[in-house]
Formats: C-alpha cells, sequence, structure tokens
C-alpha cells in the first residue's frame, strides 16, 4: 500500500509540474478544468494498470524469491490474545486519526454552512435560492444556493449573481466535494491540497470570462474595488478571495490563447505512456510476488490446497523457471537451460540436473516437502534423470555416472526416496507419504503451546525447520529458522516428541531422509 500511495504522489506532482509550466497561463478553462480532474483520477488508477507488451522479463535465480514462495503449505498455530478491542498498529492509528480528524473538519465546514442558510433570509428564484445573510459582506455559492451579504452594494447583485450563475450551471461544486473527500481520505498528500486551489482558481477563470463577455469594465471596476468578508469553506465557490482578485484581473487583460497552443495538451501522451511503461516493467518478480502472496493469504487458514490453486503456484514457478533459462549460463559450449535440450545427453542436463538438485537442498532449508515449488523441481529431476537413463542404455555411454546424488548414497529427499519413512499408524495406508504429512501436521497441532513470554511480547511469525528422520527411524539434526529463539524453541521442543518411524529406503537400503515443515505462530 506504500508503494502505492507514493506512486499517486509522484504521479499527481509531474501532472501539475507539466500543468503549472506549460497550461495554467492559458485561456483554455475548461480544457485545464478536465485536465486536472482526468490527472488526479489517471494518478490514482495508473499504479494498477499492466499492460503485458510493456512488461520487461528480468533474468533472476532461485535465490532471489522471497522466502513466503516456500512456504504456502505451512502448519499455522493460532492463540488468541488476551486482550479487548481492535487492535491497531502505531502507523494505523496515525493514520485513522488523521482521516477522523479531517472529516471532523469537513463536518464542521458543512455545518457553517448549513446555519448560514438557515439564518438567512431565503428568495426562491426559478434556477437558484438567493440567501441574504445579515451584517455580512460575503458572497458566494453552494449548490444552487447563492449566498450574499446585506452589506454588499445592491448594484453589484446582478453581476454577482451571473457570475454565481455559472458555478452552478457548471457543477462547480462537486469539483471542490470531490477534492473534500481525497482530503479526508488522503490528509496527509499535500498534493490533493494543491489539487483543489488550482481547481478552485480554475473555477472562477470561468464564471470571469463568462460575466466579462457582458461587461467588461464593470467587471474589472468591480474586482479591483473589493476588500470584503471572506469565509474560509475550501468546497464553496466564493466571489470575494482577496488572494485570487490579483490573478483573475490579469486573466481578463489577458489576450484569448491561440487554438495552435491547444496542442500543449498533448505532452499529456508520453507522460502518461511513460507512467504506463513504468507501473508495467516492475520486475516480473514483484508481479508474481504479489500474486502469490495474494493466494497465499487466502490459503492461509486452510490445511491444504485446492487442485485450483496448486494449479495456479504451478504455472506461475513455471514461469520462474523460465527466466532462470533467459539468463542460462554457457557452460563448456553447452546452455544451462531448466528444461531438456534437443541434445538429449548433452552436457546441459547433467550440469542443469546437479544445479537443481543443490537449489533443491537449499530450498528445504525453509520449505515443505509438498511445497508446489519443490513438486515442481522434482518433476524435473525426474525427466532429466529418466533421459540420462534412456540415454546410457541406448548409446552405452557413463554420463549417469556425472549425476550427483541428492547429498549422498545415504541421504535422499523425501519426496524422491523410493519408501517414505512411515508414520505410526501409517503401516496400512494407501498413500504413505501423504498419510506423513497429514500425521505431522497433527503431532504439531496436538502438541503445541504458544509460549507465554512470546505472548506478552506480541512476539509472531514463522519458524521454519528442518530435521533427519536417520536410518534408525529416529529424529536427528534438528535446524530451524525464526523472528525469535521463544518461538524457535517452541517448534524445537515439538519436534524432539516426534515418535520413532520406519526408516525410508532407496534401492532396498535404510537411508537418511531430511523433512522441512514450517510453523506459523500467529496472535488474534
Amino acid at each position: 500500500m506504500i508503494q502505492y500511495i507514493l506512486e499517486c504522489i509522484a504521479f499527481q506532482l509531474l501532472f501539475l509540474v507539466i500543468y503549472d509550466f506549460f497550461l495554467k497561463r492559458e485561456t483554455f478553462f475548461q480544457w485545464n478544468r478536465v485536465y486536472l480532474l482526468g490527472t488526479f483520477l489517471l494518478s490514482l488508477i495508473l499504479p494498477w494498470v499492466k499492460i503485458e507488451a510493456f512488461k520487461q522479463q528480468v533474468p533472476q535465480t532461485f535465490a532471489g524469491y522471497p522466502d513466503f514462495l516456500w512456504n504456502l503449505n505451512a502448519v499455522q498455530v493460532v492463540t488468541i490474545e488476551d486482550s479487548l478491542g481492535w487492535q491497531l498498529t502505531w502507523q494505523e492509528g496515525i493514520f485513522y486519526s488523521g482521516m477522523f480528524l479531517a472529516l471532523l473538519f469537513f463536518v464542521f465546514k458543512l455545518r457553517q454552512v448549513y446555519l448560514l442558510k438557515k439564518h438567512g433570509e431565503q428568495v426562491q428564484f426559478p434556477n437558484f435560492t438567493q440567501v441574504i445573510i445579515t451584517n455580512s459582506s460575503i458572497a458566494f455559492s453552494f449548490f444552487k444556493s447563492i449566498f450574499i451579504g446585506d452589506k454588499v452594494l445592491k448594484m453589484k447583485h446582478d453581476t454577482i449573481i451571473e457570475h454565481e450563475l455559472v458555478h452552478i450551471r457548471q457543477g462547480h461544486t462537486w469539483d471542490l466535494l470531490f477534492f473534500e473527500l481525497m482530503r479526508i481520505i488522503g490528509w496527509f498528500n499535500p498534493l490533493v491540497y494543491v489539487y483543489q486551489n488550482r481547481v478552485s482558481e480554475l473555477h472562477e477563470f470561468i464564471a470571469d470570462a463568462h460575466v466579462a463577455k457582458e461587461d467588461k469594465s464593470e467587471q474589472y471596476q468591480q474586482l479591483l474595488s473589493q476588500v470584503f468578508q471572506t469565509e474560509h469553506i475550501s468546497f464553496i465557490n466564493q466571489f470575494f478571495t482577496k488572494s485570487l482578485i490579483k490573478k483573475r484581473i490579469v486573466m481578463l487583460q489577458k489576450s484569448k490563447s491561440k487554438k495552435v497552443f491547444q496542442l500543449k495538451y498533448l505532452l499529456l501522451l508520453p507522460l502518461v505512456f511513460g507512467m504506463l511503461v513504468y507501473s508495467s516493467c516492475k520486475q516480473e518478480k514483484e508481479s508474481l510476488e504479489q500474486r502469490l502472496e495474494s493466494l497465499n493469504q487466502e490459503i492461509e487458514q486452510k490445511d491444504s490446497l485446492t487442485s485450483e490453486e496448486m494449479d495456479k503456484i504451478a504455472k506461475m514457478t513455471q514461469t520462474m523457471l523460465g527466466k532462470v533459462n533467459e539468463s542460462a549460463p554457457i557452460v563448456n559450449g553447452w546452455k544451462v537451460s531448466a528444461g531438456i535440450s534437443e541434445n538429449q545427453n548433452s552436457p546441459s542436463v547433467v550440469i542443469r540436473y546437479n544445479q537443481l538438485v543443490n537449489e533443491r537442498k537449499r530450498l528445504l532449508k525453509s520449505a515443505n516437502e509438498n511445497n508446489p515449488m519443490i513438486v515442481n523441481l522434482d518433476n524435473e529431476l525426474k525427466k532429466l534423470k529418466a533421459l540420462v537413463d534412456y540415454e546410457d542404455k541406448k548409446n552405452a555411454t557413463t554420463v549417469k555416472s556425472e549425476l550427483k546424488e541428492y547429498s549422498d548414497d545415504t541421504e535422499v529427499p523425501f519426496a524422491v526416496v523410493d519408501e517414505a519413512p512411515i508414520f505410526p499408524g501409517c503401516e496400512d495406508a494407501a498413500d504413505k507419504r501423504a498419510c506423513f504429512n497429514d500425521k505431522i501436521q497433527l503431532h504439531i497441532s496436538k502438541n503445541f503451546s504458544y509460549p507465554k513470554a512470546a505472548q506478552d511480547a506480541n512476539i509472531e511469525g514463522r519458524v521454519s525447520t528442518m530435521f533427519m528422520i536417520t536410518s534408525e527411524g529416529v529424529i536427528d539434526n534438528i535446524e530451524m529458522r525464526g523472528p525469535d529463539k521463544l518461538l524457535e524453541d517452541e517448534v524445537e521442543r515439538i519436534i524432539k516428541k516426534l515418535p520413532k518411524m520406519t526408516p525410508g529406503k532407496q534401492r532396498g537400503e535404510n537411508v537418511n531422509v531430511p523433512f522441512s515443515i514450517p510453523v506459523n505462530f500467529k496472535l488474534q
């Protein structure tokens, strides 16, 4: 969200720079009104626009991917905080407090207008309501009401009313109320106030231009001579605004801009194009991260992924594998690729296989064995190994001997070991790997106890744990990485309570099988 806000402000600043330097002094008042309203809305929309044709795919390694990618199937343990009420961060507290104060100020200004109308003398006309304010020299309009103080000379009423009717007919109050709403939501953004000020100026220029067509000299004199009371209400169209008088007179004296100068508005096209390129050409990684994070948030509370969610993640991870291909190095004259090359038994296959083995081992430090990314890697490895096996048999070669084992001959990953370790109670299960996963998650849930000290300190987060199921079936070599030692110690305690298991087998021999699973600690 912070990134979005910063981009909006940056876009608004660029639009305002173009306006102040190239458009502000022109007499195309209606065009400028459309420009200001349109560009403000564009600044809110453009950060969300992603045009595929503009996207750049930036090559990356797996190491650059965010940690959440590897932890979509974490066990989540939750406790209820012993506190009452809605919990806010201090940043959220400041933001909502600012919105509340801005809203109060807006309500106060509305009340001012309401009281003026309530206590004023109202005269109904076909197209508007005239409100005479006693003992006052104000003059402004709000929607279809024109407020005029009784101290304003009667001879000036017609000109003032004609001026304010332009505001009414063109719906200028709606423009100002829109920015008033933006001031409530984005009270911290100074450019909202600048936009509102620029639009308010334009409203007066537009109305002056209409009135001046009838009697320009009278308008000059009236504007020059006014030193009247001004209501400081940002969403009303004020006739007497001391700070604007000089600008209005300058604009009235200014010759009408030549139509050829309307070409200046074409500056908007390359500016918007550049913004679209910027918002679309952020690293593809970011786009994938956002989609994966969104999906992760949706499934965080679930025990398992649906087939549709698995498919989404598989497609995203495949895209990531494709990016690795784009920057693949040349080794011994062969391009290292994530897939199977045209020269099927080339060194690239062997090199890529060994690369993925190393990558898989690294990812297992924080990933679940059933994580979609790990599964994707396993499938790739199986294809590569099957290909090498076939070519060795067909051509009587020994390329297979160059393939790395996953670690050594006595350590094989859970996902690819011939016979996975058997959790007690899973001996007769049709799918022993799935049963193993279910039992592990059940074990963690049953034995979990949120550390009291961690609750008091408001500590939460994800602990990634990796341990070894040895060739004897016992748990050993427990490793953890988390936000705090209190949470790490709790996970270690739970893992140490795992029962002895039937060890995994590879080619008929008992082997060590590493297994990893993240545990999410969350306070609610």
